[in-house]
């Protein structure tokens, strides 16, 4: 019977929006050490290769809309390798905290008695700016918005409606299978010109976008075949350097 670990760890880390080279260095050198990864699906394979070569690697991922691994799943992943390799790291996509519920695996880790460290990554709406498409830009926008495109029970995140009554740029993150119902939601409030765009697999060597106007959000992307893993933007800054 293997020994428990005494002083078990578990460091949720962020592996920024797909470029590896986007990952803090700080990222670098725990998945240097790490005794385990469980990885996510958005997270770049090649960010693997960093690890020691007896560094066992679980994929823990979750496919958008298809199959996924349960998050009750996961936690029980993170204890029972914590307990028995001592070292683990959960590498996930973007900023873990996010939309990304780094936050629920470390509070089930400290509930085990298992210490926990958060290390943050480049979140996608970041990868923005490789569009040339400020988050913020003065005199255009001032603020941002951070929505989830589906809630948990899969409805449409009522903030949205707050947002776009704002002069904030709105970012939607998961939000492909949506375009429709925020379309919609703009031209009911009377801002179906408003300028937007979608990003698919930002940072990365496949990157593309198209802008429109949100009332052509779905128009948009079947025109430019963009579909998930994609972040949308809406806001005058879509435009601000014409």
């Amino acid at each position: 019977m293997q020994n428990k670990i005494q002083n078990p760890e578990l460091f949720v880390l962020g592996a920024g929006p797909g470029d590896p080279e986007l990952m803090t260095v700080k990222g670098f050198k725990v998945l240097q050490q790490a005794n385990v990864i469980l990885y996510d699906n958005l997270a770049n394979k090649e960010l693997l290769a960093i690890s020691r070569d007896d560094c066992e690697k679980v994929y823990v991922g979750k496919q958008p809309y298809g199959d996924y691994t349960p998050q009750e799943t996961i936690h029980e992943l993170i204890k029972h390798y914590a307990f028995t390799k001592g070292n683990v790291v959960r590498l996930k996509g973007g900023d873990p905290f996010i939309f990304g519920r780094g936050f629920e695996e470390i509070i089930y880790a400290r509930q085990h008695g298992i210490t926990t460290h958060y290390i943050p990554g480049v979140t996608s709406m970041q990868a923005s700016g490789l569009e040339d498409i400020p988050l913020t830009h003065r005199q255009v926008s001032e603020s941002v918005w951070m929505v989830t495109g589906t809630k948990k029970d899969g409805n449409l995140s009522a903030d949205l409606t707050c947002a776009m009554h704002s002069n904030a740029t709105v970012v939607i993150y998961m939000g492909m299978k949506k375009l429709a119902e925020i379309a919609a939601a703009y031209v009911k409030a009377g801002k179906g010109n408003t300028p937007a765009a979608i990003i698919q697999h930002a940072s990365l060597p496949q990157q593309k976008s198209a802008k429109g106007k949100v009332s052509d959000l779905e128009t948009i992307a079947a025109d430019n075949q963009l579909t998930y893993p994609a972040i949308i933007i809406i806001g005058d800054v879509v435009n601000v350097k014409n």
